[in-house]
């Protein structure tokens, strides 16, 4: 293990835990006894854990956790009821400020959308508020079949900001998020594999975990540039024309492609054994 990984691993902070093994960094939820609520340590600390992961070419895959009953409760109140006092303040510069702190909190999941290597969600239990704006930022999700998801800001009178809305459209029915979005009702484990959501529902939370780090696994086994290109081109599709997407992967692949990874999987088949693909580089426009 790299001396970056296993600082990482001591310094994970209140939240969270990580483990980084056989090119997997497992990051698991760690305050279940909050029911995993998202503090202002939560905010700051997983962006900087996914920073260091991707930009130090840690792990060709991150799988995401958690711990107790529930996923998580969503947003913890202290986020609301702490910060500086504004009374008293000029109320255009307050929300000008409050716009800038809203930016910021959708950048603790976009950076999972952001990051070089593919996100895997594994949920069990209660995945509330702005556990739903989490796990919609990720690859792909699994669950157990006990768990459920929910909109729950409008619930309390809110709407959801922190990414829900831009990217569940993008996976699941447009009708059923709307129903969702304004009833605040739970989306269940069965339900949300059927509107394609999660992958798959499993009996317990040591099953998922099984089958979420075998697919991590296979993942981790496959070309690391290949697997970057792929998610670089869906992201990118998702987000523009057809034709767009085209020229993008052709632009990409007149750049990217080199025949080392193609070759060495031929050879590896060759010869009946694993290929040996290099780690993708730690990204140097972070240094």
């Amino acid at each position: 293990m790299s001396t970056a990984a296993a600082r990482l691993q001591q310094d994970a902070g209140e939240c969270f835990k990580v483990e980084i093994r056989d090119h997997i960094a497992h990051i698991v939820l760690n305050r279940p006894e909050k029911m995993n609520a998202m503090n202002r340590d939560f905010w700051r600390d997983l962006p900087r854990i996914v920073r260091e992961i991707d930009e130090g070419a840690l792990a060709r895959v991150i799988v995401i956790s958690s711990t107790g009953k529930h996923f998580t409760a969503g947003m913890d109140l202290s986020v609301f009821t702490s910060g500086p006092d504004m009374k008293g303040k000029e109320t255009g510069r307050v929300r000008a400020n409050l716009m800038r702190t809203v930016l910021q909190l959708q950048k603790t999941f976009s950076c999972l959308d952001e990051a070089r290597m593919p996100v895997l969600m594994a949920v069990q239990g209660g995945c509330i508020g702005g556990g739903v704006d989490f796990a919609s930022a990720c690859d792909m999700r699994y669950c157990t079949k006990d768990a459920f998801f929910c909109i729950q800001e409008i619930n309390i009178g809110m709407t959801a900001d922190v990414g829900t809305f831009p990217r569940l459209p993008h996976l699941m029915p447009q009708g059923l998020v709307r129903e969702l979005a304004y009833t605040g009702r739970r989306l269940f484990a069965e339900e949300a594999r059927s509107c394609g959501f999660v992958n798959a529902v499993f009996d317990t939370q040591e099953e998922m975990l099984d089958a979420v780090m075998g697919l991590a696994r296979d993942i981790a086994a496959r070309s690391p540039l290949a697997v970057l290109g792929s998610k670089e081109m869906l992201n990118y599709a998702r987000d523009h024309s057809i034709a767009d997407g085209l020229r993008h992967i052709a632009v990409w692949q007149s750049g990217m492609f080199q025949p080392t990874d193609m070759m060495e999987s031929f050879a590896a088949k060759a010869e009946k054994r694993d290929p040996n693909f290099d780690d993708l580089l730690p990204d140097q426009s972070a240094l």
